[in-house]
């Protein structure tokens, strides 16, 4: 797909799930309830069909397959293990959700999200935080921080922890050196956020009424760990990811011209063996207990099947560079004399990933900045740095910036949880995190 051929009418379908998604669930929630699915596929209809009229079926086929093959089947097979592993690791016993005990647990979930993942960490940890604040009447912003940090900023501090720097670990970044160096912003980050957690959740746990004794539909108890067949297994989905990083074959199978690695192949058959292994050997009990269900993974399935096909003429015009329309936005990140503005950096790099999917377009702005990942790593490290920060932290600014962002949503709305509207949610976004980018912005990235 040539990018600098490309109008900006071929990014609309993709405004159109954006909208849909955005606007439908609150105008007309049963509508959206059983025909999202209908509404992802006529906006991909509206891309392809014309598409396909202009540049050919065989384009359009090509485009599609590369989509589907090298971004989005990984991409869903991932979340999936890791969707089915967690939700068959139990954390039974109960909690009280005081807002100590909700800072400390969201503060676990952080330091896990850089272990295992954000998809990970967000489905292990959501539903004992849910059980803990059961009894409360104000829970829906201990799920909004929960998004922002465990599903989001935690994931900062290794490959494992996010899609975007994954894609850096397989261009040269050293697995390590992503810890090292976005340490201190995501140190920084957490800190606030916790802080500021733990101030308004206090003062909503002290305005709310006195409850009865006995009303706690989950009393107190000890906790306990069922299911740990599948902390082996998590630790098996880390391994075929570093596999798929340092094992390099050099053997490629070519389907309809998009070529895909062994090793990546290798991966993803792993993956899909190891969510069958799980569910196999996971006792019912364990996912009744968790109140497991697929519907989550369903959705966020279908909706992101919509968003990475019809996101591809978006991102083909950013790769486009300075011969695509969207010229001025690239060329803003970059001065006069040929330097990259890291603020700049961090701060398209977020916007784009709070509405397109981050893993792409970090790709996109790494490429901008070189490409090459020992000038990025040294020369050029806060320019990486930055990059790095507005992919991973900014995920958190919208529903669909990252894949927990939704599944965590709808597993709290599963449970009784008000959750905010797609705009509402965004407000808390530019309430309680802007605030804390423009700090980062002038610690780290000026």
């Amino acid at each position: 797909m040539n990018g600098a051929a490309l109008s900006p009418l071929w990014v609309v379908p993709f405004a159109g799930i954006l909208l849909s998604i955005a606007l439908i669930p609150v105008t007309a929630p049963g509508f959206w309830h059983h025909h999202f699915g209908k509404t992802t596929a006529f906006w991909v209809a509206v891309f392809l069909v014309p598409f396909a009229l202009q540049f050919g079926p065989a384009v359009a086929v090509d485009a599609l397959v590369h989509t589907l093959l090298v971004e989005y089947i990984p991409f869903i097979v991932l979340l999936l293990a890791l969707f089915t592993v967690s939700g068959g690791l139990h954390i039974g016993g109960n909690l009280h959700g005081s807002p100590g005990t909700n800072t400390k647990l969201l503060a676990l979930g952080t330091v896990l999200a850089s272990v295992m993942g954000t998809t990970g960490a967000a489905m292990l940890l959501i539903r004992p935080v849910l059980r803990a604040n059961d009894n409360r009447r104000h829970r829906a912003h201990v799920v909004v921080f929960f998004i922002f940090l465990v599903a989001n900023v935690g994931g900062a501090l290794t490959p494992l922890g996010d899609p975007p720097l994954f894609l850096g670990f397989l261009k040269g970044v050293d697995f390590f050196w992503t810890t090292k160096a976005m340490l201190l912003p995501t140190l920084t980050a957490s800190a606030l956020l916790l802080a500021l957690f733990f101030v308004v959740d206090r003062w909503l746990w002290r305005g709310e009424e006195a409850r009865p004794a006995g009303v706690d539909p989950t009393p107190d108890r000890p906790l306990y760990i069922e299911g740990k067949i599948n902390a082996l297994l998590l630790g098996a989905i880390v391994a075929l990811v570093l596999m798929s990083g340092f094992w390099k074959p050099d053997l490629v199978i070519d389907v309809h011209g998009t070529t895909v690695e062994l090793q990546n192949v290798a991966r993803d058959a792993g993956l899909l063996a190891i969510a069958w292994a799980s569910w196999k050997w996971t006792s019912s009990r364990v996912r009744q207990a968790n109140h497991f269900s697929f519907a989550p993974i369903v959705e966020v399935a279908k909706l992101f099947a919509g968003i990475f096909v019809t996101i591809a003429p978006a991102i083909a015009i950013l790769r486009a560079g300075h011969e695509g329309v969207f010229a001025p936005l690239v060329a803003l990140v970059t001065g006069p004399d040929g330097k990259p503005h890291d603020a700049l950096y961090f701060w398209m790099t977020g916007a784009l990933s709070s509405f397109l999917d981050n893993a792409p377009t970090y790709l996109v702005f790494f490429n901008l900045a070189g490409g090459d990942a020992a000038t990025l790593t040294g020369p050029l490290a806060t320019t990486l740095v930055a990059l790095s920060a507005g992919a991973v932290f900014m995920g958190a600014n919208t529903y669909i910036g990252n894949a927990p962002n939704f599944m965590v949503k709808s597993i709290a709305e599963s449970r009784g949880v008000k959750m905010p509207s797609f705009f509402a949610y965004l407000g808390w976004a530019l309430l309680v995190l802007m605030p804390i980018y423009a700090l980062l912005t002038v610690l780290f990235f000026v």
